[in-house]
């Protein structure tokens, strides 16, 4: 006997299904009080699934709320379902997915996949061969409805459909989606296209076997004229591209030919998929060749697609021009994430660069605008497409440029702006020629009566700071300076943004440079406190933070200090210690600390104390959220490593005033917890406080040291890169400090010192943070020397096992006191067991030649060791070995060293 609702029942379930399409708060909580209490009934599921299918006389959105709230208690207790009630709703999904209306089919597809995604594709066997079955019903619901239910299970469950697990259903599903790529309907066409379109990622085996007769199929749809295939159509080339692109190389030209008319499609959306075509192309060793031809047609398309469209005007109320006094929504702010300290060393030619891509940096617009549209998916092609072809581009660019970049049209104008800051990166050689007429008309720009014109010309200035402070200062930096801090107190919030972060850039370029015009800086920036609204606050303080990190210890004069400090500590005792605005001015503080150093004393002490217990209370949390989950929420860490780095930066700034700080605090104790945290960026804070608090008062952490040690080994892991950087690092300042004593620590950090040093570079992919890439052998090469300076007896024995590499990565550094260190523990081991750099030595020669100005003690060591060497292997064996040394080794050697 079928189940039956209950006439009162019934009339319940539709009440509360009504109430709860009401406006009112108070109404919305008595629903959901309701709905609690409903849910104590197992049968409360088979009405909502009767109203969802069988109850033809509500009204559709009634009835597919009733479908929306049985998935969300799917979801939520679906494994405490008595089993004939959800084998009724199982029965009654597959016998209704074929209801006239899109909007309940689409509900039931949903409901489908959610029971399917709660691990029942294993145990509802019938399920997929029935939605294939019916997708050859000669009626069209059925037919659709099926297929959207299987999409969306495609959608959400691609892993487990390619796995033994289920007996690998793709083998039939696959072929079978393929037939109706030629189907009348083009919802359906569309529908089969996205199925199979979840598997190219994963290179499923059934679509890998089928791929040429996938190609063919998409070849026949080019000409589509539905847009929603041809989006898909897009979606799938541009996948197949970093899949397959074996297939494609033979058809390369007319996929081209048909990506160039798709990115000019009437439809934004089928433009923009194939917008990303050539981001994806741009990444392929072919791309040079298989593009050159067609840079003509594509470029003036990109540039097209880079103008703002009529309705992203109207989201970005780009006619309201000044909007300052207005409060920000609260979801305007997106969530910042804290980025831990890392502690990096000096390469040669300055600080390691950091490639920034244009996506994160343009123009972030407002979230009423989708984050990514055509327009940004064409500047970020240009930008990469700058980046293959370099100065070949230009020939195609510049006679657009001009065009645009002096149209009377602000929108086309606007457009100029962003194509000159897309190409920057990547043509900047060729652009150099230009630059002295087009920053100029750029800085004129930043006046431009329309705020987004305003803002995008801070943008790309901010692009090109590296040639402006390259010039004599008052040929440009003065001028771009003096108009990008009236556009810091622009009058509308999206140039103050702009000019905020454009000023950051170049205060990281000009460096000290800016002394001159500190307090005309301070001045401005101090003035934008009083003026900004929540949002621009938070990037406000990343623009004094990078100044402090600038101009460095400049900052530490009382008139500066004076103009600074106030409103900064206004704010940090505004501030409770649950608000996320914290972060941002945590990192500000600590940029200014490590810069004011002693003139940040009189501030000291209250910010000390307050991360002390922003850790404390971070930990305390912790512990009570591991002991009973269900009565505590997990806390939020970023509090704890942005008081972590802050104290960090104390260390570093104070030196030994924090000394009296420490002694008064249990942070020591603190920090062994936060050392063994399970969250690998508390971990990473704690080992840089842990070496900046071993440089400034190391009385206070010898005594943990034996009880530290072992942890700092066990993290000497690589896998978390900037954790194991750290750990290093703050090993290597220990045991500076603990000369000879560090004997017994040697075994439990050295050989996984060693086993880094001989790593193969890692893969850029592996580690998004390439700036500390480029330092990855260098921290461990440094530490293993200072472990031999101050034991060589104990490293000496493993030098064969380190001494190439460690010469390799220690030669590009400049010199330094680490360096120094180091190299003075690479000697005294030498001196201990010379044997082991004989197969080696041409590198330590190398390294060797690497001073400019090593300290005459240091100097003499190397004296001897090169001197001692020669006369060891005789004068007609050194020739022999000296005639392999590049001509520039040959003479730095003899120069300096006489040898």
């Amino acid at each position: 006997m079928e189940w039956q609702p209950d006439e009162q029942g019934l009339q319940q379930v539709l009440q509360l299904l009504k109430d709860s399409q009401s406006p009112d708060t108070a109404t919305q909580r008595a629903v959901q009080e309701k709905l609690e209490q409903l849910n104590q009934f197992p049968d409360f599921n088979n009405y909502l699934i009767f109203v969802l299918t069988s109850l033809k006389s509500e009204d559709e959105p009634t009835r597919s709320l009733s479908g929306l709230i049985l998935k969300n208690n799917v979801k939520a207790h679906y494994q405490n379902f008595p089993s004939n009630v959800a084998d009724f709703i199982k029965r009654e999904c597959l016998n209704n997915i074929g209801d006239p209306s899109p909007l309940i089919r689409a509900t039931i597809g949903i409901l489908i996949t959610t029971i399917a995604s709660k691990g029942e594709l294993q145990t509802w066997p019938e399920l997929l061969p029935q939605l294939c079955n019916l997708l050859n019903s000669e009626d069209y619901n059925t037919c659709e409805g099926s297929f959207g239910a299987l999409q969306k299970i495609c959608e959400d469950s691609s892993e487990l459909l390619d796995s033994d697990a289920l007996n690998r259903p793709l083998n039939i599903m696959i072929p079978k989606f393929l037939q109706f790529f030629k189907h009348c309907s083009p919802k359906i066409r569309s529908h089969a296209i996205a199925c199979v379109n979840q598997f190219i990622i994963g290179r499923a085996q059934a679509l890998m076997d089928n791929i040429d007769t996938f190609i063919e199929s998409l070849f026949a749809l080019a000409g589509d004229e539905d847009s929603e295939v041809r989006k898909n159509v897009c979606r799938a080339l541009v996948m197949l591209l970093e899949v397959r692109i074996d297939r494609l190389i033979p058809h390369m030209h007319s996929i081209i030919q048909y990506m160039l008319q798709r990115t000019q499609d009437p439809d934004e959306n089928v433009a923009l998929e194939a917008c990303e075509f050539w981001l994806t192309l741009a990444e392929q060793p072919i791309c040079k060749e298989a593009l050159s031809g067609h840079l003509v047609q594509l470029i003036p398309i990109l540039v097209n697609g880079m103008k703002y469209s009529e309705i992203d005007i109207i989201l970005l109320k780009g006619d309201v021009e000044e909007d300052e006094t207005i409060p920000d929504s609260e979801q305007d702010i997106k969530p910042r994430f804290h980025k831990s300290r890392t502690v990096t060393l000096q390469h040669e030619g300055g600080e390691g660069e950091e490639g920034e891509d244009i996506d994160e940096d343009e123009d972030d617009d407002d979230d009423t605008l989708s984050d990514w549209n055509l327009r940004k998916c064409s500047a970020a092609a240009l930008d990469v497409l700058a980046n293959v072809f370099r100065e070949e581009l230009l020939p195609h660019l510049l006679p657009l440029l001009k065009g645009l970049l002096f149209h009377p049209d602000w929108v086309i104008k606007e457009s100029g702006i962003l194509v000159l800051g897309a190409i920057a990166e990547g043509c900047m050689q060729g652009m150099v020629p230009y630059l002295p007429e087009l920053i100029p008309h750029l800085i004129q720009c930043l006046c431009d009566k329309k705020a987004l014109v305003r803002s995008i010309a801070c943008w790309t200035l901010s692009r090109y700071a590296h040639w402006v402070v390259s010039q004599p200062p008052d040929a440009h930096l003065k001028p771009l300076m003096t108009e990008l801090l009236k556009r810091i107190l622009d009058g509308n919030k999206r140039v103050q943004e702009a000019a905020c972060s454009a000023f950051a850039t170049l205060e990281e370029e000009a460096c000290t440079e800016l002394v001159p015009y500190l307090s005309f800086i301070l001045d401005t920036l101090v003035f934008a406190f009083g003026k900004y609204q929540h949002k621009n606050l938070l990037i406000l303080y990343d623009a004094i933070g990078t100044l402090a990190d600038s101009v460095g210890h400049h900052l530490n004069q009382p008139e500066y200090i004076q103009k600074l400090m106030p409103p900064l500590i206004a704010k940090w005792n505004e501030l409770k210690d649950e608000d996320k605005d914290l972060f941002p001015l945590l990192e500000c503080l600590s940029s200014v600390a490590t810069a004011l150093q002693s003139g940040f004393l009189p501030y000291c002490e209250p910010v000390y104390q307050r991360c002390v217990t922003l850790v404390q209370k971070t930990l305390a949390q912790a512990m009570m959220y591991s002991q009973q989950p269900d009565q505590y929420e997990a806390p939020d860490k970023d509090f704890m490593i942005v008081a972590l780095d802050l104290l960090s930066g104390l260390a570093e700034g104070l030196g030994g005033h924090v000394d009296t700080l420490v002694a008064r605090s249990n942070i020591m104790t603190l920090l062994f917890q936060c050392m063994q945290d399970t969250m690998p960026e508390v971990r990473q804070s704690s080992f840089a406080l842990l070496g900046d608090l071993t440089k400034a008062c190391f009385p206070h952490v010898k005594p943990c040291i034996a009880e530290f040690m072992p942890i700092l080994g066990t993290n000497l892991n690589p896998e978390f890169i900037s954790v194991c950087n750290n750990a290093t690092w703050a090993i290597g300042e220990i045991c500076m400090q603990m000369g000879v004593e560090m004997q017994p620590y040697i075994a439990m950090v050295l050989n996984q010192l060693v086993e880094i040093i001989n790593r193969p570079n890692t893969p850029k992919t592996l580690l998004e943070n390439t700036e500390v890439l480029t330092h990855l052998p260098l921290l461990p090469a440094i530490t293993i020397g200072r472990l031999g300076y101050v034991c060589p007896q104990e490293v000496a024995p493993m030098l064969p096992q380190f001494i190439r590499p460690w010469c390799t990565s220690l030669r590009n550094i400049r010199d330094n006191e680490e360096k120094d260190s180091a190299f003075r523990g690479i000697c005294m081991m030498i001196g201990v067991n010379p044997g082991g750099v004989v197969q080696d030595f041409i590198f330590f020669c190398d390294a060797v030649a690497s001073w400019v100005n090593p300290k005459d003690d240091l100097r003499d060591m190397f004296y001897k060791i090169l001197h001692g060497f020669k006369e060891q292997v005789g004068e007609e064996n050194w020739q022999q070995f000296s005639e392999q040394f590049p001509p520039l080794l040959k003479e730095r050697l003899a120069a300096c060293y006489g040898v």
